[in-house]
């Protein structure tokens, strides 16, 4: 995975936000306003994503490039090397969990969470997911 791919994946996901808060290089995508996702675009070797504590610890347990986030919760955030041997199918799946763990337990009030569930399920209906 290259950073076009990672960037154009991230921004198939329905509502996305993409910004660069920290730097010039680093691109941030949200979902709600809350971080789900981030990346450098000059050193793309690792991308950054949130999830479920436990489940951080099993997928660090379970796959050496996957370490805790450097300048993050390591509870809820974990570094993806991109230039390893983790496959990309493992990578956008990681990230598309991130994207709905950051929804339904981030997003905040429950009204805009709910209105961006709807969304999401009419946009992912109509592009026959």
């Amino acid at each position: 995975m290259d950073i076009i791919d990672f960037r154009e994946y991230v921004l198939s996901l329905p509502l996305v936000e993409e910004c660069t808060p920290f730097d010039e290089t680093t691109l941030v995508y949200k979902i709600g306003g809350r971080m789900f996702a981030c990346a450098d675009m000059e050193e793309f070797d690792r991308v950054t994503v949130k999830h479920d504590p436990d489940e951080g610890e099993a997928l660090r347990d379970e796959h050496a490039e996957i370490t805790p986030a450097f300048h993050f919760n390591k509870r809820y955030w974990s570094s993806l090397s991109v230039g390893g041997d983790l496959p990309d199918s493992l990578i956008r799946e990681l990230i598309r969990r991130s994207y709905f763990y950051t929804l339904r337990h981030t997003v905040t009030p429950k009204r805009l969470r709910e209105e961006l569930t709807l969304r999401i399920e009419e946009a992912m209906k109509a592009d026959g997911e």
